[in-house]
């Protein structure tokens, strides 16, 4: 699976929230709605437990919350866009708040799969065009369409 096949067929939202949890309960309730959590509680505190061990904001104002649990069959991603200006403290390494937020979710014991879905979403992200377009997209055809090839 390609990232913009992943990104396509994944849940896209225009977040107000300037929570960083606020953000991650936003986002995990849209996958619920659309069928992709079983168990939203159950994913909800594993993101949240994985903040806790370090925050998974990387700078340059991009967060990538990622859950892995047995009970999920397949890799989903959710793309948060807070907009608003102001971001959302993430605690990132450069203190930038966060405007981007891309959650992963998917099977535990798939480790291979997800460090290459990791892999070309970090990729993708470092470019700054494609970051400052993201910021300003308005609609989810727009934010599909910034992926496409990769």
């Amino acid at each position: 699976m390609t990232l913009a096949e992943l990104i396509e067929g994944g849940v896209i939202s225009f977040l107000e929230t300037k929570s960083r949890d606020k953000a991650l309960e936003q986002l995990v309730e849209a996958l619920a709605d659309a069928g992709e959590l079983a168990d939203k509680k159950d994913f909800l505190k594993a993101l949240l437990a994985r903040e806790e061990i370090a925050s998974t904001g990387i700078g340059m104002g991009v967060a990538i919350p990622h859950a892995k649990l047995p009970t999920l069959s397949r890799f989903f991603l959710a793309i948060g866009l807070q907009k608003g200006g102001e971001g959302v403290e993430w605690g990132a390494p450069d203190d930038v708040p966060i405007q981007l937020i891309f959650m992963i979710g998917g099977p535990a014991n798939q480790q291979t799969e997800y460090l290459k879905i990791l892999s070309h979403l970090t990729f993708a992200i470092k470019d700054e065009e494609r970051r400052k377009s993201l910021m300003n997209a308005k609609t989810k055809e727009e934010v599909i369409k910034l992926f496409e090839g990769c």
